[in-house]
């Protein structure tokens, strides 16, 4: 299985040749992307995007140019009004930062770009699981990829996903990074149920996960409401985990499918 995000690509070409990363800093009214985004900037490419359009041709081109030495480098902040001046309708201003960068900030870059990422944390390493990974690896995510068993996980994987061994597999949930969205699909019923258990109850500490969502049917949710309500769980806790996961109205059972699905349920979340 073969996965690569744009941090991957960025960092197997900086280590032949230079580039300029390009960052949204901020932004006012309509924009087309967010603070945070970035795009890197080749002599003959780009990795990633900063919205596209004639900012984005506009915002390549000066990048270019100081990748050649054409242009003097930047004195702070750059301001693009998206307006007619740039041949652009949107009405909002967004404002770049242009950084050339070489090999020697790699370890700074990964580590920078990664934290900017939502924390998912996937618990199973079947199929769907490994379909989910290597869709949420092209995404604004981070994965925390666990299973209980050895040798599930493919030996390369992109620098957004981390595999954990945990055994028993729900030990992981108390050491998740505070605001993960928590995906359950393990290879039984009674692992997931032991997940859903520890979320709740790091919820009843902390509150801090957002998102909890159980792969299955609704009889599989209603078999696990009885045993989490024996429990001692509330209705209002178990309102809080979402089964069946995925956005409704796709109903297709292929792994990349409900992959497709959950991602944009995910990305739901974020608003």
């Amino acid at each position: 299985m073969t996965m690569s995000g744009a941090v991957d690509q960025l960092l197997a070409r900086l280590r032949h040749e230079d580039a300029v990363l390009v960052r949204v800093e901020s932004t006012q009214g309509s924009a087309p992307r967010e603070a945070g985004t970035w795009m890197a900037v080749w002599a003959d490419g780009l990795t990633a995007t900063i919205g596209g359009g004639q900012l984005e041709f506009q915002a390549t081109k000066e990048a270019r140019e100081l990748l050649a030495g054409t242009r003097k480098p930047f004195d702070g902040i750059q301001r693009y009004p998206l307006g007619p001046s740039l041949g652009q309708c949107c009405g909002g201003v967004m404002f770049l930062s242009y950084e050339r960068i070489t090999s020697a900030d790699a370890p700074r870059l990964q580590q920078d770009l990664l934290a900017q990422l939502e924390p998912v944390a996937l618990f199973g390493g079947g199929h769907v699981g490994a379909a989910l990974a290597r869709l949420l690896s092209t995404l604004p995510f981070s994965v925390r990829w666990i299973d209980s068993r050895d040798g599930v996980f493919p030996e390369e994987l992109p620098a957004q996903i981390d595999t954990e061994h945990s055994e028993p597999v729900q030990d992981a949930v108390a050491a998740l990074a505070p605001g993960s969205r928590v995906l359950i699909m393990s290879f039984s019923h009674a692992e997931d149920l032991d997940i859903v258990i520890a979320c709740l109850k790091r919820l009843r500490e902390r509150d801090d996960l957002p998102y909890i969502g159980l792969i299955g049917s609704k009889t599989k949710w209603a078999t696990f409401s009885h045993r989490l309500e024996a429990r001692g769980f509330t209705a209002d806790e178990l309102a809080r985990v979402t089964c069946p996961i995925g956005v409704p109205g796709i109903t297709g059972k292929e792994p990349e499918v409900i992959a497709v699905a959950v991602a944009a349920q995910l990305l739901q979340s974020l608003g």
